[in-house]
Parts: structure tokens; sequence; C-alpha cells
């Protein structure tokens, strides 16, 4: 049964009909998208919790379960929030959004309009105390056309350099109105902005970092912006608590000392939830991103069941990676196994579309590569189990979308772990309703399950621990 680090023993168990199975299951319409902090997630974690225990994992989270939840803090606009011109109100998340939470109370301050002035006109302007209305104009540096999510991209950019420009130049609020290129963007981005922001809770409090206070306006609105002299504002930015979770279990090794240190298999169980609708679909399920990578993990736990490593599994489903890497920040700063006696972690985000023969290993060029072992024991596993044709571009430090930084690796990474990331990229479904269980390549996604199967199993049977490269740092 154990041929060694080269035979992985237990391939025929990651199979395409199971995989369909669960994830038209986890990415169906019933988990309504599995938003981190929701009851949806919740319920998703609970599903996966049960299906590794149904394939005989053991839990590994705390006090003996399955699960290790977590505080996520968030940091939103209060409802109410109040945004006047001229003694007449703008509809707060129709007309306007408010940028960043902030706390702001202004009564008929005077505002002048300086529409699309900036640079040496800008600064012949005395903005000092002002409440100033301006037009959104492109910012230096807009993403490349071909980027993901790029209206998204360049709208954040060029509100956030408009904003930062004015506050330096001394305006108490800003006003700013969408200009043809980002008034496609408001509606889309208005859920983002009401959500607010959200991280890990260490220190029990948040409060707003807005410089000042700032409403986008849609471009219909122009008219009255740019005639109006006085702003009122009555913003509140409120600050709670409340849990995502990550799901832990572990097959234990068959060597009774190598058992002691853990393969983690790791990637996320969140998507974005319930939001606004495209093409009459309000549910995003985030099929490829990322059950795709949830079934292939539990695929990848059948196999390890079936014929166990010599060293241990460990599996981690990382919740509210979608709200900023939280579960995995969380569980690499409080693993439930000593941090110490994980030997590499193998870290999968969205895997199942695009040409079928293709994929790519990220993490494995510098300033990225943190590992030359694990490196070399997942491309000569691609080799052996997966003969796909690795595309090498993304893991570049040049590459524009910063995919490297964008899935939950990068914390162990930082962390001193040897640490890789399997992937087959984005797509135009990325981050839309349309990234549904029908559109993905079950195929694709077992070639993909097998591969980091035989990476780990070729990991957990190697007497060495792979090292980590001398003087490694992770910072963009």
């Amino acid at each position: 049964m154990y041929g060694g680090p080269d035979v992985p023993p237990a391939l025929a168990a990651i199979d395409t009909a199971t995989l369909r199975r669960d994830l038209f299951t986890l990415a169906g319409d019933s988990m309504r998208g599995r938003e981190a902090g929701t009851l949806d997630e919740m319920r998703a974690a609970a599903w996966v919790a049960d299906r590794a225990r149904e394939i005989g994992l053991r839990p590994a989270g705390d006090d003996g379960t399955y699960f290790q939840f977590f505080p996520m803090r968030r940091l939103r606009t209060a409802d109410g929030a109040r945004v006047v011109l001229d003694g007449t109100p703008l509809e707060a998340w129709d007309e306007a959004a408010i940028v960043a939470p902030v706390d702001a109370a202004l009564s008929q301050v005077p505002m002048i309009w300086i529409g699309t002035a900036s640079g040496d006109s800008l600064r012949r302007l005395d903005l000092r105390g002002m409440a100033v209305a301006a037009r959104l104009v492109a910012p230096a540096r807009p993403p490349v056309s071909w980027i993901s999510l790029r209206a998204w991209r360049y709208a954040r950019a060029a509100l956030n350099e408009r904003i930062a420009t004015l506050a330096d130049a001394g305006a108490s609020a800003v006003v700013l109105v969408a200009d043809d290129s980002t008034d496609g963007a408001f509606a889309s981005m208005l859920p983002q902005l009401r959500r607010g922001t959200y991280n890990v809770d260490s220190a029990g409090t948040a409060r707003p970092t807005a410089r000042i206070p700032a409403v986008w306006v849609r471009a219909s609105q122009l008219a009255r912006v740019r005639t109006a002299r006085r702003l009122t504002l009555n913003l509140r930015a409120e600050s709670f608590v409340y849990p995502s979770v990550n799901v832990v279990a572990v097959a234990p090794g068959r060597d009774s000392v190598a058992r002691t240190e853990h393969v983690l298999f790791s990637g996320h169980h969140d998507h974005d939830g319930v939001r606004q609708p495209v093409e009459g679909d309000s549910i995003w399920n985030g099929a490829d991103d990322n059950a795709s990578v949830s079934v292939g993990m539990l695929a990848i736990a059948r196999a390890w069941t079936r014929a166990p490593g010599r060293r241990s599994a460990l599996f981690v489903w990382h919740g509210a990676e979608e709200r900023g890497l939280l579960g995995s920040r969380w569980y690499a700063w409080k693993p439930t196994v000593p941090r110490a006696s994980i030997v590499a972690v193998l870290n999968a985000d969205m895997i199942g579309r695009n040409h079928p023969d293709s994929a790519a290993l990220l993490g494995s060029q510098p300033p990225h590569r943190n590992s030359n072992a694990l490196v070399d024991a997942a491309l000569s596993a691609n080799r052996r189990v997966a003969g796909f044709a690795i595309d090498s571009s993304w893991d570049r430090a040049s590459h524009p979308e910063g995919w490297y930084f964008r899935s939950d690796h990068v914390p162990y990474a930082r962390a001193g772990i040897p640490s890789i990331f399997f992937t087959t990229l984005l797509h135009a479904d990325y981050h839309t309703p349309r990234d549904a269980p029908e559109r993905i390549d079950v195929a694709k996604l077992a070639r993909v399950a097998k591969w980091m199967y035989a990476t780990g199993w070729a990991v957990s049977e190697t007497a060495a621990r792979p090292g980590v490269v001398p003087g490694f740092r992770l910072e963009r």
C-alpha cells in the first residue's frame, strides 16, 4: 500500500461523482452564498464539519470540536446617516454613499464647488476648513484594462486619491460626484461600502480611521451638488463583534513519532452571500471561490483516511477569507496544534475553471518562494499525477493582480511556515452570481485535488521537513 513519497496510494478515493455531489450542495442556493459572519456561513461550516466526521477525520478545533470560533470586528456607518445640501436631504445608500465610517456632525457648513480642479489649479484655492464639492477625476495610476474587478478598483483608486488630495488641501469634508468612469460602479459598490470594514478582534475596539467625512454621489445628482452652498452631515460610526469560524479536523498519521507533525491542507468555506441582483440572480454562490477547494479538501481527506501518511494531515477550512484572510490570520496566530508541528501549508483557492490543462502554483518563485523543497515536491507531483502546464506569470511580483497576497497561505508564510498556493486562476465570473456549480469543470477540480494530495503525501513520507529559504521576508 505504501510505496514511498512518489506513489500516493489512494488516488482513486478522489472521484468526480462525489466531488460533484458535494459541490452542488455547498455552492447551491440553499447555502445562500455563505457570507462570513452570517448564519449562512455557520450552516456551511456545520455541513463541512459533518462531512469531515462522516469521512472519519477527528475533531481538531477547540474543546474537542471541529470548530474554532474567532471574533470578527466590524466597523460601519450606523443607520440614520444624513447628508443634506441646502436643507434638502440626499438619500443615504441610494443617491449618496458614505465612503468610510466616521463620526461627523456638521451643520450648515459653507461648501465650495471646485469641479475637476487638481494640481496647480487646486493649490491656488484656499480650502482650509471648507466643505468641498468636486467631481471625481481619473486616478494617477489607473488599474490596467484587463485586471479583475476593474470598475471597482478604478472607483476605489479615484475615491482614495481625490479624498487624500482634498484633505491635504485643508478640506473639512468632501462631497464627490461620480464621473462617467465611476458612475457605473456606484450601485455595485454600495453594498460593500454599507457593510463597512472587518478585522479580527484582538484589541476589543475599533475606531474610525478616515481623516475627513467623504460622501460619494451618483452622477445624476451633479446639478444639485454643484449649486449647493451649505452642507449638513450627521454620521456615526459603530463597531461591534460577531463570530466567524474555522473548521479544523485531522487524519492521524500512521507513524507513532511522525504523526505529531502536520501537513496542513488549507482553503476557505465562505463567499459573498446575498447581494445586489445580476441578471435576476442575487445569490453569489462562490462555486469556484471557494467551494471547489472546500470539497476538494474533503476528497483529499477521504484518500488520507483510506491510506494514512507517516505524518498527520491537518485540514483547516477557514472562515471570513473574503473579509481579509481573517480565519487564516487567526489560525496562524492561535493554531489548535503546536505551530512548530506544522511542516507545510498546501493552500488552494479557485481550482475548477479555465483551460482544462492549465494551472498555477504560487509561491514557486522569488520573492514569494519560501521553501525550495516544498516547491520541488509540488512540481514533481504535478509531473507524476496531474500533468498541468504551469502558468508562472501570476506568481511574479510585477503582476498587477497581486494574486499571491489574496489567499489563506499568506499568514502562514509570514509566520515562517513553508507555504504554497494551488489555483487555476481568475475568470470573468469571479465575484459575481455567475460563479455557479454548473460552470465548474469537475474533472479538472479532481486533477488539482489529486495534485495537492500527491504533494502532501510526498511531504508526509519524506523524512526531512521542507526547509524555509534563509532570510525569507514576505512584504510587498
